[in-house]
């Protein structure tokens, strides 16, 4: 890969995750300590990214294969979602921010996957060059964190500025995706059927069973994933601890670690056991949120924000790289908005709304038994890992070889 196509394809990176993580990580903390909004409502905000991702992947997926050059669709939906970002900071009511969000999210969530297939056009060895471009979104990420409790200082009740910061970085990324190594569609020309137009023809797929089990998995592990999401800044927030938006970047560079080290785990591992050791990383961060706090057993709280690292890069990057070697250059970017799509979509939109629902049920006079709240996504964990070790069998690329061997 030329140099310059490696700047541009890592800066497209860092913007890309700049701007979600920017307002994602605090939102249910100023949905609940600005709007006043309840766990309800905190859980249905985040289900509208959800939403978004179920409904617009695989339309902006087949736009990508088979009309337009992906870079240029990034680009108008960057541009979009900077003017949707800027609206929110001035509104005030908990129904109508959800409505604009869900506007904004259906902008932005075809961005994933469609980045992705523009990096992923870009290289010869997906395996190999994949995980150091991705470690920029890592970065990406942690800035944000760092911006608003080290840089900008905000209070609670300033923290509408987060919306500001992400409206401004998509209004960049979406001008630079105009610049950005052209990415034709590679079935254009071809003749496309019902199915096709619909985005679905990546459902082909699913005639591999171990692709479809982790299909299965993919949306089920993303219920607990949503509690980690919603709930863990206001959690640490009413725990008493301090700079807590910085400190959860701590996951973020544990991410970039261990993205760094893929390859190594790929040779050692293999598909199956990192995507288990994945699920299981998600369970006992959660136990380490019930039963830590910001006292004797902070060091608890620590340890389940560090496995961050662990939980996304063996789960989630692996799963794009396995999807990836499993589609055809014609359905690259349908198969990476279908597991776009069960990963931020179905799995989330199921788990926001339970994560609202349990704390409200945990939630007497008040009071929040967070105990309680993080006992169910690490049980939730505990069972997909379970059935995913039963039924599922590969641990191969799609042609064949053994990623213990292919890597090396």
């Amino acid at each position: 890969m030329k140099s310059t196509t490696r700047v541009q394809l890592s800066a497209m990176m860092f913007l890309e995750f700049f701007i979600w993580g920017a307002w994602y990580v605090t939102m249910g903390t100023y949905l609940d300590k600005v709007l006043h909004a309840d766990g309800k409502a905190v859980g249905a905000a985040y289900s509208a990214m959800a939403i978004a991702t179920i409904i617009s992947p695989f339309f902006v997926g087949m736009i990508a294969d088979r009309f337009f050059a992906a870079q240029k669709v990034l680009g108008v939906l960057h541009i979009a979602g900077a003017v949707l970002l800027y609206v929110l900071t001035s509104v005030d009511n908990p129904s109508a921010f959800y409505w604009i969000l869900l506007i904004y999210s259906l902008a932005y969530a075809p961005t994933l996957a469609l980045a992705n297939s523009v990096a992923f056009r870009q290289m010869k060895d997906t395996s190999k060059e994949f995980a150091s471009i991705r470690f920029l979104g890592t970065i990406g990420w942690i800035a944000t964190g760092w911006l608003i409790d080290k840089v900008f200082k905000l209070s609670t009740d300033q923290l509408a500025l987060t919306f500001k910061m992400a409206a401004i970085a998509s209004l960049v990324l979406g001008v630079l995706s105009f610049f950005l190594p052209d990415t034709p569609p590679k079935a254009k020309g071809t003749k496309a059927t019902f199915a096709q137009i619909l985005g679905v023809d990546a459902f082909v797929l699913f005639k591999d069973r171990s692709f479809l089990i982790f299909f299965i998995a993919s949306v089920l592990i993303c219920i607990p994933l949503s509690f980690y999401y919603s709930l863990t800044n206001l959690y640490l927030t009413e725990a008493g601890m301090k700079d807590v938006t910085s400190n959860m970047t701590f996951g973020q560079f544990s991410e970039g670690f261990f993205i760094l080290l893929i390859p190594f785990f790929f040779r050692k591992l293999g598909v199956k056991w990192m995507v288990a050791l994945g699920m299981i990383a998600w369970a006992v961060r959660f136990l380490c949120f019930g039963y830590g706090n910001a006292g004797a057993f902070e060091w608890m709280l620590f340890a389940g924000i560090i496995l961050h690292g662990v939980c996304f890069d063996f789960f989630f990057v692996t799963g794009q790289i396995y999807t990836d070697s499993k589609a055809g250059l014609q359905i690259q970017s349908s198969a990476q908005g279908m597991i776009t799509m069960a990963t931020y979509g179905v799995g989330m939109f199921v788990g926001t709304l339970l994560s609202g629902y349990v704390k409200d049920f945990y939630t007497v006079n008040s009071v929040v038994n967070w105990q309680s709240i993080w006992l169910v996504p690490s049980g939730i964990s505990v069972a997909v890992l379970v059935l995913f070790l039963l039924f599922f069998k590969d641990n191969k690329l799609a042609d064949g070889s053994n990623p213990k061997n292919a890597l090396a």
